[in-house]
């Protein structure tokens, strides 16, 4: 293993760590454009996919209590997302991933960039069960036909006025689920026969840095919780667009 490798494996697991750590979610975002430069896309999606369910059981710690308190919102997202996900890998064999990639960054650059340009956001408050369950549907949906499970539910969660432990008991949670038949899927498929060795680097690397980003998390009011989610809406539409663009 050259030292070239090992840094970028390093730099990879502490930001995809640290930003699983802080929201939840997005750490593909921040870990492939690493090891993307070093590792085979199946080695590098295989390793990023379980660093983030392993550092995420850290984040689900945290809010067990939330998730607890109020388990069938969880399921209202996490059960129709189950049923997203073979739909969209079965809509693979017709449907262009980049162009649905590409379609869905530029919706959530649209999005981020709006709500992040406004003074305050909005507080969507009343009960939505049916919605929960298209959101979680469709992010399941995306997640199988394009690798973005958690985009269109951290959207939907940052237009709501809850708690920054009631927003994160649903998007972590339903982001490890989605994630671990990811995770699955992959290891049938072989891919984790050659990973060991990135293994022993990228996991303790990404834990530690998900304990740092838990720390950031508890000291964020429930607002800036929010600010978080949309700006990190933004950031996920800009890194999906230029990665598919060049």
């Amino acid at each position: 293993m050259t030292p070239d490798l090992i840094i970028f494996l390093i730099l990879g697991a502490a930001a995809g760590g640290f930003i699983n750590g802080l929201s939840g979610t997005g750490t593909a975002l921040f870990a492939l454009g690493f090891y993307l430069v070093v590792l085979d896309p199946v080695t590098a999606v295989a390793i990023v996919a379980l660093m983030s369910v392993v550092a995420g059981v850290q984040g689900v710690w945290v809010v067990r209590r939330a998730i607890l308190a109020n388990p069938r919102r969880l399921l209202r997202f996490v059960l129709p997302g189950l049923l997203g996900v073979p739909v969209g890998v079965w809509l693979l064999n017709g449907l262009d991933a980049s162009v649905l990639r590409l379609g869905v960054a530029g919706f959530l650059i649209v999005y981020g960039g709006y709500f992040a340009v406004r003074r305050s956001l909005p507080a969507f408050s009343r009960p939505t069960p049916v919605a929960d369950c298209v959101v979680g549907g469709i992010g399941g949906l995306l997640g199988g036909a394009a690798g973005m499970s958690g985009a269109l539910p951290a959207m939907w969660m940052s237009l709501r006025p809850w708690t920054k432990f009631e927003t994160r008991a649903v998007l972590q949670p339903f982001n490890m689920v989605m994630l671990t038949t990811t995770v699955t899927l992959l290891f049938l498929r072989g891919a984790y026969v050659s990973a060991g060795p990135a293994l022993l680097i990228t996991l303790p690397t990404g834990l530690i840095a998900a304990q740092i980003g838990i720390a950031v998390f508890r000291r964020l009011s429930d607002t800036a919780f929010r600010w978080v989610l949309i700006l990190l809406t933004l950031a996920m539409g800009i890194g999906v667009g230029v990665s598919e663009l060049f």
